[in-house]
């Protein structure tokens, strides 16, 4: 039997709601809401954690960030009531990842758009990928517009745009390919600020917000200071409605560059031998930083433990393989992909390597008898959206956040309270204690850092003039 190209589509910032088919009612994603239409969506798909490299480390290793010691974003390092957590700023060599065993076992292997897994020599060439097209220890693009500056990029003519021309040297190389399986690994530097896209996509949402009452009243909702030292005399700034056309107008063109792809994957001739997965590296930025995005009915975002910042958009698409229109419930995340690819493609399991994921193939194949335990996250820094330090879990309904400022537990149903507004920790304080000690037994058994205490402290002064 032929091995199955796998192509991996992965946005970044992208919010749990931030597609027509995953609830938005003001975006407009037709080619993805027809993949859905086509393949399984996962409603309980998760990001290993709520800012980008480490939840792309874990997909290029099969590990959860706190496995690898790689639990932030790089290069980040922020102080608050707590400390800074050390942390590993590079995809170590010592990981087998996921396109050295792929690439191992005779498949091309590309990697497209952003990195973000450190500087040189780890960049994607070093880590099992024979083409790199503007993977770099950048954690946002230059520009949207060329010139992009990306120096693993050749330049392009004033005016390109970025989404367009990473979709081209992807369609390139499919239509390029020789007759070896092959792994696309696409990652947008879409949707991360600074936000920018064509003109007449702006004035489109422009027109369209207008028409649905949207400017109407201002969608922002001023909230606590922020909990970091160096952006402590500011705000946090929840967005409370989808609104912002220039955001929009980058989702719709993602959509139609997502169209293009899978566009050119049938005309090749694959489309019944691709599979083609599309997720996000964490939440949608919805408190800080312009905050363009809004989560609901999901709490917070980026940089946040609350469900915001970690749940995720999923969608695979197998033709004549996957069910169209099935749907999967169970929680899944970011370290499950890596077993689940190498089980896809009939290559034997590495469990050293990839043991906090699941393969997932069961799911795929419309068996839901997949067993797994508990899902774990571990966030020990303060983000730049006004997060705060801490970890969680979730088993079956139940998810706990243990937050380290102040050691509060907190405990929700998700499938009663998506919104996270209920705590539960005192209403079951025997279900609170049993998961907070597996959470502790976890974190014990992938040495996982706890931040300490600052002692130079200092609280936001509500009362100052720098406020």
């Amino acid at each position: 039997m032929k091995s199955p190209n796998i192509v991996s589509i992965l946005i970044d910032d992208m919010g749990w709601t931030d597609l027509k088919c995953f609830g938005s009612s003001f975006y407009e994603t037709p080619r993805i809401d027809r993949m859905m239409s086509e393949g399984m969506q996962f409603t309980n798909a998760y990001a290993s954690c709520p800012v980008c490299s480490p939840t792309r480390a874990s997909i290029m290793t099969g590990k959860y960030p706190a496995s690898l010691g790689l639990t932030n974003f790089l290069v980040g390092q922020e102080r608050g009531k707590l400390l800074e957590v050390p942390y590993i700023h590079y995809l170590p060599f010592s990981e087998l990842t996921l396109p050295s065993v792929l690439r191992r076992e005779g498949y091309a292997t590309w990697h497209i758009g952003k990195w973000h897994l450190g500087d040189e020599p780890y960049y994607p060439e070093n880590h099992g990928f024979e083409v790199n097209v503007g993977g770099c220890s950048w954690g946002h693009q230059y520009s949207y517009f060329a010139p992009y500056r990306n120096p693993r990029m050749e330049e392009g003519p004033d005016g390109e745009f970025l989404n367009d021309r990473l979709t081209d040297e992807a369609i390139k190389l499919i239509k390029n390919r020789d007759s070896r399986p092959f792994y696309l690994n696409l990652c947008h530097y879409a949707v991360h600020i600074p936000l920018s896209a064509p003109g007449e996509d702006i004035n489109y949402f422009t027109k369209k917000a207008f028409s649905m009452g949207l400017n109407d009243k201002s969608p922002f909702e001023e909230g606590e200071h922020f909990p970091c030292e160096h952006k402590r005399h500011q705000r946090v700034v929840r967005r409370r409605f989808q609104s912002d056309p220039v955001y929009a107008a980058l989702i719709r063109n993602l959509d139609w560059n997502v169209g293009r792809l899978l566009d050119a994957i049938d005309e090749s001739g694959e489309a019944e031998n691709t599979i083609i997965l599309f997720t996000s590296d964490n939440g949608g930025l919805s408190t800080a930083e312009s905050s363009p995005t809004c989560n609901f009915p999901l709490s917070e975002g980026k940089g946040w433990m609350y469900e915001g910042g970690t749940r995720v958009p999923f969608i695979i698409k197998w033709k004549g393989r996957i069910a169209p229109g099935s749907v999967c419930h169970e929680p899944i995340t970011s370290p499950d992909l890596y077993p689940t690819f190498v089980d896809m493609a009939g290559i034997p399991f590495i469990p050293e390597q990839h043991s906090d994921g699941v393969s997932i193939r069961s799911f795929l194949e419309g068996n839901n008898s997949l067993k797994r335990g508990s899902l774990f996250w571990h966030y020990p820094h303060y983000g730049n959206q006004g997060g705060t330090p801490a970890s969680a879990m979730r088993n079956g309904d139940y998810k706990l956040i243990e937050f380290f400022e102040d050691n509060r537990l907190e405990l929700y149903n998700l499938t009663n309270d998506i919104s996270e507004k209920h705590n539960l920790a005192k209403e079951l304080p025997a279900l609170t204690t049993e998961m907070h000690r597996e959470l502790i037994a976890w974190r014990e058994k992938v040495e996982a850092q706890i931040p300490k205490p600052n002692p130079d402290y200092i609280p936001p002064n509500p009362e100052s003039a720098l406020d």
